[in-house]
């Protein structure tokens, strides 16, 4: 991690659960206390989980390919994807 965060301006994680406790804190931890950067975490956030067929839970919960984009071009300052 130290190697890849030494040669990036940001950081973004993703993942398919809560953002509390998840991936994206581990990466926010060890970059604040070593390499800091900007960051974003996508994931769900701080709420109780639901059923239903996963495409419309990945809109729901802004885990498209085209929310991880704009999320990264957005942290970098250039905007948003199109």
């Amino acid at each position: 991690l130290a190697d890849l965060a030494a040669k990036a301006k940001a950081a973004v994680t993703i993942e398919e659960h809560s953002v509390i406790g998840g991936l994206g804190e581990a990466v926010a931890s060890f970059l604040g206390e070593n390499l800091p950067r900007p960051m974003k975490k996508i994931g769900i956030m701080d709420t109780f989980g639901e059923s239903g067929q996963a495409q419309e839970l990945l809109d729901k919960f802004g885990l498209r390919a085209r929310n991880i984009v704009n999320a990264a071009v957005q942290l970098l300052g250039k905007g948003q994807a199109r």
